[in-house]
């Protein structure tokens, strides 16, 4: 019953073929003639109504092709041809829905994230939790542990630690202090904190994220149908064929038999059953691609642009090297360096702490028990580990408590926890981002196929975005961005179409924006995923390359069958013109031309399969560090 009603045309027709066939086998062929005949006019009026709208605006497409193929079949009293044209025009249709329908849920996961309430401080310190759209400026509110800050504000507390990422990528929490600004979709770290709303719901940066991807996604171009291109010329040849046979032979049914064999059916079905095929070859990779027309639209990339923290870098910081200080005079070395500054932190909730933590577990090293810890907010932790009275934190920390700290030598993207013992500065932790060991490929893989032009646009700082650009083979950088100046940024690419790879809610307006958004999905947040176009379902920044090669194939094998269906097409009506295929041989004919146009169109199920199974075997997914449960 569901296909019934989702398909209703393609029922229709084969009921209609079904009660045609009983009419012809009773010897009801006037009958026959005019079921047949009458559905299928109704059909080309219908389809003939929105081709005529269609034109009205510009826009020639297969339709023109389709009417006059099913009104030519029913004046020459081809009814059987004409039914025949009818179910394949409604099954093209079906299929190419089916192939270009996107979800529609872009912005569920970004209102669900949305704190629905907030914990409003009245007099006497009393708290009530009312509706975030009833917060005013100037309230007072309180933030829980781990909870999402509703709407933009200043911090009244001394100090507090909140994960940005969602509004602008970075993947290191934001240290701020009493009177800096938070915020709206910011999460709070370990403590409860107040704040004082500085703007409403509707006004603050969360909400102007949301209204940022339903304007990024109500402004998208349609993509045209790749048989469009094709089907005004061939119509034409067509009838200038069917024209000139009529007007050698002086015969009216030649005419006819022409244009028989000249159904649009390849064209109707090339397409989308090839668009179909990359489609699944994509979920199989996975890639999911939501439409046809991303396919499409993936084959012809000119500019990538690709955010950098947990895109092309992996997201979370990693401990690249142990600098022991110049005047320890051999304690500690670096190994004990590590463990003395990871026993510190197993009692700090910092994302660094954890780092730092799992550094040394990976390393095989043994941590030791503190007898007494304490968190310095925003600063670090000091701790008693064994007979040391240990510090690990900023420079500025550390200094307080062992005298001169020495600045260490940085590249771009790297960043300093510094380690004090006894009064004594001991050396430093040099923690990055480190970039994706398949980015430089993955760039590579993508001049290979042709994108000439590859851009990064990041919220981090500039030296940090030049320098993993550095690494990855990226000539142009924007660095310091909110999601707004992304999708400035993007809809200003002069070289189009324009491929945007990003990770995160704040990612989600850009992604929308672009003519192709790319969700790293396997880490990224749900709404960066619903927002894109396509979603790579596993960690691994080369099937990025994979979609568009993907796209490419697609469309490669979707054009080449088009075309094997015009080739035969024409061929037969040649042969026709010549008066050597009659009419029911011509549509019997034009169902072989039919069968080769899908069977080829059916590569792009399979293709390149082998050597993208061999390509995806030489990389190794490795999933994230857990972090130590403080």
């Amino acid at each position: 019953m569901t296909f019934i009603r989702t398909h209703l045309m393609i029922t229709a027709t084969l009921a209609v073929g079904c009660l045609v066939l009983i009419l012809l086998g009773v010897g009801q062929g006037g009958a026959a003639q005019l079921l047949a005949s009458v559905f299928a006019g109704c059909a080309a009026i219908s389809r003939g109504a929105a081709m005529i709208r269609d034109m009205v605006h510009g826009r020639w497409g297969v339709d023109l092709l389709a009417v006059t193929a099913i009104v030519s079949t029913i004046v020459v009293g081809e009814y059987i041809a004409s039914l025949i044209v009818v179910l394949m025009l409604s099954g093209g249709t079906a299929l190419e829905k089916y192939a270009s329908g996107r979800a529609q849920a872009e912005l569920t996961a970004l209102l669900n994230r949305a704190p629905q309430s907030a914990h409003r401080e009245g007099r006497g310190g009393v708290l009530a939790d009312i509706a975030v759209r009833e917060v005013a400026v100037g309230d007072i509110l309180l933030i829980r542990p781990a909870e999402v800050v509703p709407v933009d504000g200043r911090l009244l507390s001394t100090a507090a630690s909140f994960d940005e990422s969602a509004i602008t990528g970075e993947s290191l929490p934001v240290e701020l202090g009493q009177g800096d600004g938070i915020l709206s979709g910011s999460l709070n770290g370990p403590v409860a904190v107040q704040m004082e709303a500085t703007a409403t719901a509707d006004d603050s940066q969360y909400s102007r994220i949301v209204a940022l991807v339903q304007g990024a996604a109500s402004s998208r171009a349609p993509v045209v149908r790749l048989a469009d291109r094709y089907a005004v010329p061939f119509t034409l040849l067509s009838l200038v064929i069917a024209g000139v046979a009529w007007l050698l032979s002086g015969d009216a049914l030649r005419f006819a038999e022409v244009l028989v064999v000249a159904t649009p059916c390849p064209l109707l079905i090339a397409a989308p059953v090839a668009f179909l095929g990359g489609m699944s070859r994509s979920a199989r990779n996975g890639i999911i691609v939501k439409s046809g027309g991303t396919l499409e639209q993936l084959a012809k990339v000119a500019t990538v642009v690709f955010d950098k923290t947990g895109t092309l870098t992996q997201g979370r910081p990693t401990l690249e090297e142990v600098r022991v200080a110049a005047n320890s005079r051999g304690f500690p070395n670096a190994d004990e360096l590590l463990v003395l500054a990871a026993s510190a932190e197993q009692y700090s909730s910092h994302v660094l702490a954890s780092s730092v933590v799992n550094a040394a577990l990976n390393r095989g090293l043994s941590l030791t028990h503190a007898k007494e810890a304490v968190e310095h907010a925003t600063d670090g932790v000091s701790a008693l580990v064994g007979d040391h009275w240990v510090v690990v934190g900023k420079r500025s920390f550390v200094s307080q408590n062992t005298g001169l700290v020495p600045e260490p030598e940085l590249t771009g993207g790297q960043l300093a926890v510094y380690v004090g013992a006894d009064s004594r500065y001991l050396g430093a932790l040099i923690m990055s981002d480190p970039l994706r060991e398949n980015a430089v490929e993955t760039l590579a893989s993508l001049r290979d196929l042709g994108v000439a032009h590859t851009l990064m646009v990041t919220g981090d700082a500039l030296s940090t975005a030049e320098h993993i650009a550095g690494q990855a083979g990226i000539s142009q950088v924007r660095a310091g961005c909110r999601p707004a100046d992304k999708v400035t940024i993007v809809r200003g690419v002069l070289q189009r179409p324009v491929m945007m790879v990003g990770d995160g809610i704040n990612d989600a307006p850009v992604l929308a924006a672009a003519d192709v958004g790319v969700a790293m999905g396997a880490k990224g947040s749900t709404a960066a995923s619903e927002s894109a176009h396509v979603v790579i379902m596993v960690d691994d920044l080369s099937k990025v390359a994979s979609a568009v090669r993907i796209g490419k194939d697609t469309v490669r094998i979707a054009v080449q069958s088009i075309w094997i269906g015009i080739l035969l097409s024409l061929g037969l009506m040649l042969f026709a013109a010549a008066g050597l295929i009659p009419a029911v041989a011509g549509a019997l004919s034009q169902e072989l031309v039919d069968l080769a146009t899908i069977f080829n169109a059916l590569r792009a199920l399979k293709w390149g399969e082998r050597s993208s199974a061999r390509a995806s075997a030489r990389v190794h997914y490795s999933p994230p560090h857990q972090l130590v449960q403080k």
